[in-house]
């Protein structure tokens, strides 16, 4: 499968837990000095447009992707038009196929009645609501704007504008957050009859409010055995309900799996475009790396990126490091067959599916490393297929370490 992936770096305020490549409207204002073209919606969607131009000359594939993906940022400050201009932009270019599956990112509280309509006209089938929490107190400490009824009320609009397939993302383990807050929070999860949930465990990443604050003793930092209750909570109650987990963070119900996460997962091939958009492509032309496979970094900041299309000094497609790419591309890295099939064990392992290890019983340490993990119930080995276990999960990152190592990569 190929995906396209379209970042959107627009907020109308930054949470306190963020450190996405995302800008408000006064950090844009206060970095480049004022109004520059590349940071407002019109310019971002003419350098987009662009950008998926290009994209459709150089990327070596079947001329359609199966999936597409608005992530941010927060997708929905385009508005319906915005997104539906995107949309319409991909198609033109890069085309979709008949049944693909497109996906949009959206905050609750810049959703609406109409918003969902318009997508449904566009042909977006599937919304991702960013719920994190039902409880008015957490989702103070995130820094979040939306009420923690608007979520389920904005489930409920986009079920009746004709969206079957709609996901709740959860955040787990925040300051202040007890078991029963989890709980009225799963009990709100489930009212809203949703096919998909992600919930993740907060990360108090470096350079965030939230890490000063937690620096400062202000908040105190998440506790590993707290989070690892949380999870087991999720999980059960998850099950109980009808999801089956297909990735350690993610559970649907038959037939709500996300396909263009699976394609990140299963190492296949996704344009990504838009300010900051990582992209995992073949090509076109021979040579361009020993697995075949390039990863294509853009530049993060809106108006850099915006200069890099459509700017006099760049031009449309300037080429860089003698890859064809668009000049928005401000990093390139050629994948070798063992930095491929180190992504692989990292990112399949941690699917319900799991990890296919060809001639593993050949590797003597990496059939010590399963042998010690299978025995520990952490692993379970059926044939060249590694899964992990229930209890697996709690450790998914070490276990792919240690494999990782054995397989010498």
């Amino acid at each position: 499968m190929h995906g396209l992936y379209i970042h959107v770096p627009f907020c109308s305020t930054r949470c306190g837990y963020c450190d996405f490549n995302t800008y408000t409207p006064q950090e844009l204002s206060a970095a480049d000095g004022g109004a520059v073209e590349g940071n407002t919606i019109p310019g971002y969607l003419d350098a987009l447009e662009r950008e998926l131009e290009v994209a459709a000359e150089v990327w070596d594939y079947p001329g359609e992707v199966q999936t597409v993906f608005f992530g941010g940022g927060t997708p929905s400050m385009l508005g319906h038009e915005g997104l539906a201009r995107a949309l319409n932009a991909a198609r033109r270019t890069v085309g979709l196929a008949a049944n693909a599956e497109v996906t949009t990112e959206a905050n609750p509280e810049s959703t609406s009645p109409e918003f969902f309509a318009g997508l449904r006209e566009a042909g977006f089938n599937r919304i991702s609501l960013g719920m994190q929490s039902a409880m008015g107190h957490v989702l103070k400490v995130l820094e979040r704007q939306h009420t923690p009824g608007r979520p389920i009320e904005a489930t409920r609009e986009a079920k009746r504008a004709g969206f079957e397939h709609i996901n709740l993302d959860v955040i787990y383990g925040t300051p202040t957050e007890t078991d029963d807050d989890l709980r009225r929070t799963l009990d709100a999860v489930l009212e809203a009859d949703v096919d998909h949930v992600s919930a993740y465990s907060l990360i108090v990443e470096d350079g965030t409010a939230m890490a000063r604050k937690v620096r400062r003793g202000e908040l105190p930092a998440p506790d590993e055995d707290t989070l690892a209750d949380r999870y087991d909570a999720i999980d059960a109650r998850l099950r109980d309900a009808g999801f089956n987990w297909y990735e350690v963070s993610n559970w649907a119900k038959p037939g709500g799996e996300c396909q263009h996460n699976l394609i990140y997962w299963r190492s296949g091939q996704w344009w990504g475009a838009g300010p900051g958009a990582h992209g995992c492509v073949r090509l076109r032309g021979e040579g361009h790396s020993e697995s075949g496979l390039v990863r294509l970094v853009n530049a993060k900041r809106p108006a850099t990126y915006w200069d890099g299309l459509l700017g006099e000094a760049e031009g449309a497609s300037t080429g860089k490091d003698g890859l064809p790419v668009p000049g928005s591309v401000v990093t390139t890295e050629r994948l070798t067959n063992d930095d491929l099939r180190t992504e692989q064990v990292m990112l399949q392992l941690r699917l319900a599916e799991g990890l296919k290890l060809v001639g593993s019983d050949e590797n003597a340490e990496l059939a010590q490393v399963i042998e010690r993990y299978t025995g520990l119930g952490l692993l379970d080995k059926h044939g060249e297929r590694l899964r992990l276990t229930d209890k697996g999960r709690y450790l998914a990152d070490g276990i792919v370490t240690d494999i990782v190592l054995a397989l010498g990569l």
